[in-house]
């Protein structure tokens, strides 16, 4: 049994479902995608093992924070909508 093409793609280009967290996950991608090249360029950056060291654990840490505390308020968000609707007559 052959299905149609555009089922099997799901329609057109790439899509990614409606989220509250789309913001959060395009965050992560960009701190990953940096912290790469963090990675790649720390040996110019400074010759120094433990203030590479350094460097790599703080942008990782610093990353680690925003990206909690961006969940945080989304989830934050989305419990003061839940509240809003349920207090509504």
């Amino acid at each position: 049994m052959v299905k149609d093409a555009s089922s099997l793609t799901g329609g057109k280009g790439m899509t990614v479902a409606p989220s509250p967290l789309n913001a959060v996950k395009l965050d992560l991608g960009v701190i990953l995608t940096v912290g790469i090249v963090l990675l790649l360029v720390q040996g110019r950056v400074t010759a120094s093992l433990p203030l590479q060291l350094l460097l790599l654990l703080s942008y990782g840490v610093l990353g680690l924070l925003w990206i909690v505390l961006r969940v945080r308020r989304v989830l934050a968000a989305i419990e003061r909508q839940r509240r809003q609707i349920s207090d509504e007559p």
